[in-house]
């Protein structure tokens, strides 16, 4: 495979020069606007933690790497967008199970495995099936986002699952545009994509802040405490 070979996969793109895209390339701020706004949030909550601090640090990755492929425009450089990308996915699920849904960290590893299985199948399926202009691996992230989202609002779990269910509808809005970006390039010289990154940008901040937020566990039960009994004083024995 030739690593080097110039890609040219969208409608703003008319040539291998390196600012061929310039929307495209310099719109992949939104990520590191996201980036910085979760950091401060994570920092007035006294964090950020591990988790989020990765979280953050992959969005840094998604941006640059998004730069450098809607530049350079080789598969080289596609690595770099693609890779961070899958890596928050796959991160925030499992950060999500384990902060949102309460479970233990065996049991989040357990159920991001099948997660990614599911989605690795299910991408393959999908492209077969119909012409998503490279969209389909997205679907498995988005209807996971809108199902754990329901689950947990059911749940109890209100602010968090009203949370993942908004970013579902951004993911929806953002997954349109990345979609039909080919098709509208002669009625839009420099296409859609541009819109993927900017509503990208705006849901990977507000899932990372969702998670500084909410991502709390469960809720505990209220469990009434038991009362002591009063104590006896010597003047009143008992009867």
């Amino acid at each position: 495979m030739d690593w080097h070979r110039p890609i040219d996969n969208y409608c703003e793109r008319l040539g291998p020069e390196f600012w061929a895209e310039p929307l495209n390339a310099w719109s992949n701020a939104a990520f590191l606007v996201a980036a910085a706004v979760a950091a401060i949030v994570a920092r007035r909550r006294g964090g950020p933690d591990v988790g989020v601090a990765l979280l953050i640090a992959v969005m840094v990755a998604i941006g640059v790497g998004s730069f450098l492929f809607h530049t350079v425009a080789t598969p080289l450089a596609a690595l770099a967008d693609v890779v961070p990308i899958q890596l928050f996915i796959v991160g925030y699920m499992a950060l999500a199970m384990r902060r949102f849904a309460g479970m233990a960290w065996w049991g989040a590893a357990a159920v991001t495995a099948g997660f990614v299985a599911v989605s690795a199948v299910g991408g393959q399926l999908l492209g077969r099936a119909v012409d998503l202009n490279g969209s389909q691996g997205y679907i498995p992230p988005l209807l996971a986002l809108g199902v754990v989202g329901a689950a947990l609002w059911a749940s109890g779990r209100g602010a968090a699952g009203r949370a993942l269910i908004l970013g579902a509808a951004i993911f929806a809005l953002s997954l349109t545009f990345r979609t039909v970006d080919a098709a509208m390039c002669e009625r839009l010289p420099t296409g859609t994509h541009i819109l993927w990154h900017l509503l990208n940008g705006l849901l990977l901040g507000h899932l990372t802040v969702a998670l500084i937020r909410h991502g709390e566990g469960p809720p505990r039960r209220n469990v009434r405490p038991v009362s002591a009994p009063p104590e006896r004083s010597p003047g009143n024995p008992r009867p």
